[in-house]
């Protein structure tokens, strides 16, 4: 299937690992132009240059941003802008705030978490929007979590900060979809990340259980009996970049092998 993804410019943040890694591979595969960023450079570098082995014909670019700085947000964007010929595609990520309930949070942890996973869509979005609107196409992906529909337990900050993403993805489709634009979010279950060791390892010890036996209680939770594969989440991303989903906008895609047990 062709996605209508080559020369395409795509921006994915956060991607020097996990989901957005395996993202900004897809996307290089689709012989898109890929931009990528992390706060680390080393694990960034090496996961860029990786993709460039896999993918000789690919054009990637890696530099490392802290997305929580909406200066150093502008100003990547407009680099990328300039050697990419503007942005088509822009994939937001950030890493996740840690596991905790409430009477054990921090009014510095609730900052952080408005910072990472809310307010970093906004800087990029404000940056990336107009070189869309000018192309009259564009699509803009968030990253969140299955808790925008189905909150867990000890993951307060997660629940509270991703659910107001969705309310911002409802309210830029309504607004940038007259410059044909898509605003569509993606919200994984428990994935093969290093996410998800650290909240499998912060449950198991509350739990006093090994941390192999709460992975496989996590797996019995979704019909699937597993938990997922960056891959997985990456197909849902790309395809929601990508021309077959042009009449989709405004949603919010599962990816949890069914763990939401909601309609």
């Amino acid at each position: 299937m062709d996605y209508g993804l080559k020369d395409r410019s795509v921006i994915v943040a956060a991607s020097s690992g996990g989901i957005a890694l395996a993202a900004a591979e897809k996307f290089a595969g689709e012989g898109a132009r890929v931009a990528m960023c992390s706060r680390d450079a080393g694990k960034l570098n090496a996961a860029a240059e990786g993709i460039r082995k896999r993918h000789p014909a690919a054009k990637v670019l890696a530099e490392p941003l802290d997305v929580t700085d909406s200066a150093a947000v502008e100003a990547y964007v407009k680099r990328v802008a300039e050697q990419f010929g503007g942005v088509d595609v822009c994939v937001t990520n950030a890493g996740g705030p840690p596991p905790k309930l409430f009477f054990s949070t921090t009014t510095d942890e609730w900052h952080r978490a408005l910072e990472m996973n809310f307010m970093s869509i906004i800087y990029f979005a404000r940056v990336v929007l107009p070189y869309m609107a000018e192309k009259k196409w564009g699509r803009l992906v968030t990253i969140t979590s299955n808790t925008v529909r189905q909150p867990a337990g000890d993951l307060i900050y997660s629940n509270a900060v991703r659910a107001g993403v969705l309310g911002l993805v409802k309210s830029l489709s309504n607004e940038f979809g007259k410059d044909g634009i898509t605003v569509n979010n993606v919200g994984p279950g428990f994935t093969a990340t290093g996410r998800l060791e650290q909240i499998i390892a912060k449950r198991a010890q509350d739990l006093g259980i090994s941390a192999e036996d709460f992975e496989k209680r996590l797996a019995a939770e979704a019909p699937l009996r597993r938990v997922g594969k960056p891959e997985e989440v990456a197909d849902a991303i790309v395809w929601l970049a990508s021309e077959r989903a042009s009449f989709i906008t405004g949603q919010t895609i599962l990816a949890d092998g069914g763990a939401y047990r909601g309609l």
